[in-house]
């Protein structure tokens, strides 16, 4: 017996995770046919935020919103795997930097030209206006949220 469609949740924490579910794939899925397919979705917060001028572990926390614990383990991961490199920063002797090496510079370029792909299909499917509103409404939404300071999360 043939089995319908599968009703689509209402709760909006389970909407938002399968819709990031659905973007990340596509980009998992660029990064492995590229030669990349031992970066997992957890390294995107390193490679979101990390500047060309370098960054501390500290700082890549807060911006990425995760829990240093996380952060200093994916920074580990992918040291290993040789997209980051870590540095003495340059004027506080007890610190250091994590910068991308060469072969971490290809990730995000790689990501962005395929979330921009995936966008295009949900402005096919969804209609450009309604794709800027959502865009527009999750903007105010975390531009709201950091504004409160909401605290420690992965």
């Amino acid at each position: 017996m043939p089995i319908g469609p599968i009703p689509v949740p209402q709760s909006l924490g389970v909407l938002l995770r399968l819709a990031h579910q659905h973007f990340s794939s596509a980009v998992d899925e660029a990064l492995d046919q590229s030669g990349f397919g031992d970066i997992r979705p957890h390294h995107a917060n390193v490679f979101s935020f990390v500047p060309p001028e370098g960054i501390q572990v500290s700082e890549l926390t807060v911006k990425a919103g995760v829990r240093k614990q996380s952060m200093a383990q994916a920074v580990e991961e992918l040291e290993k795997l040789g997209y980051v490199e870590r540095r003495p920063h340059p004027t506080d002797k007890r610190a250091r930097l994590v910068f991308l090496t060469e072969r971490g510079k290809q990730i995000r370029p790689l990501a962005m030209a395929t979330g921009k792909r995936v966008e295009e299909v949900w402005a096919q499917l969804l209609g450009e206006r309604d794709l800027e509103v959502l865009r527009s409404a999750l903007q105010a939404l975390l531009g709201k949220l950091q504004g409160k300071g909401n605290g420690d999360q992965d």
